[in-house]
């Protein structure tokens, strides 16, 4: 092999790669769930107020495929999962990719705590998979993976480990500036750690807590300080969603970002949608905990700069 190219340094990690998203879908086909492909290109993404589209002629890249895997749990597709490309402007960075790998599964009749524990045994099905048994070790940390996980909720943590709690953070709009500096390099050390009941400004499409109008059936998974995925327990009102979605619409026009075009087809098809729960989990990112590197240029082929 040629020692010129970056790639032949991380041809561990690419094989080591393969093997993982195969073995994501053995547990999923193993657990009764349908590969879907839906399309990468789309009219109008969600209009979240984080998350900025790559333009693509008239259309855009998707961001996540979320829209349209809905769609199909409104037409009677229970359990669907998919391993696809998905597109970010501006993310870039040792974590970060503008062109990212992302796993995305939805389970009807399910909600987040579901999710939760079904996220778990796919984590460990990996870990068996690849002979790590209990333990993962990554960037100099012994991580305990056996079961149960713990879980604390966004108010546990602003209050542990946050130098504001989480309602003065929000009025002081430094909720995200806290959560990146002060809260995730702390979670999932010894154990893999679920965080958990966000915000309702910080779950556009998630479910409103039951009794609980101000916090949204949000979870996040950390590893190492590595965050891995973004589940909820879905929305399924139409006019809500709607409601959530003109409130992000005006964020972007006020801070001066691309406004989208309202998904109408996905909201046409939410009042048909059942009671669901769904997970997004970067697979990039999980490769870098199995591989033990801290950069995500370590386990993908290309990176942008390469092109």
């Amino acid at each position: 092999m040629n020692s010129k190219y970056r790639q032949t340094g991380i041809r561990d990690n690419l094989i080591l790669r393969a093997r993982i998203v195969q073995a994501i879908r053995e547990f999923f086909v193993a657990n009764g769930y349908l590969e879907i492909e839906t399309p990468i290109r789309i009219p109008a993404p969600a209009p979240e107020r984080h998350i900025d589209a790559e333009p693509c002629g008239d259309w855009y890249l998707h961001t996540s495929p979320e829209l349209c895997m809905k769609q199909l749990l409104a037409a009677g597709y229970e359990h669907i999962f998919q391993i696809c490309k998905c597109f970010r402007r501006k993310e870039r960075g040792h974590k970060h990719l503008p062109e990212m790998t992302l796993l995305e599964w939805y389970t009807a009749g399910a909600d987040y705590s579901h999710m939760m524990t079904q996220c778990e045994a796919l984590i460990r099905h990996l870990a068996f998979q690849e002979r790590r048994g209990h333990t993962l070790s990554y960037q100099g940390l012994t991580i305990d993976l056996q079961r149960p996980w713990p879980r604390l909720t966004v108010a546990e943590a602003f209050d542990r480990f946050g130098s504001l709690p989480v309602a003065e953070a929000l009025e002081a709009n430094r909720f995200d500036e806290i959560m990146a500096l002060e809260i995730e390099p702390r979670l999932g050390i010894r154990h893999p750690v679920f965080l958990y009941d966000y915000p309702v400004a910080c779950g556009a499409l998630a479910r409103l807590k039951a009794g609980h109008s101000e916090w949204a059936e949000r979870f996040e998974l950390y590893i190492g300080g590595l965050e891995l995925c973004n589940g909820f327990s879905e929305l399924t009102d139409p006019q809500e969603q709607r409601q959530r979605f003109k409130g992000e619409m005006a964020d972007r026009k006020a801070a001066q970002q691309r406004v989208y075009p309202m998904p109408e087809r996905f909201l046409d098809a939410l009042a048909d949608m059942p009671a669901s729960a769904g997970n997004a989990l970067g697979v990039d990112r999980l490769v870098m905990l199995w591989a033990d590197t801290a950069k995500i240029d370590e386990v993908v082929a290309f990176c942008p700069e390469e092109l």
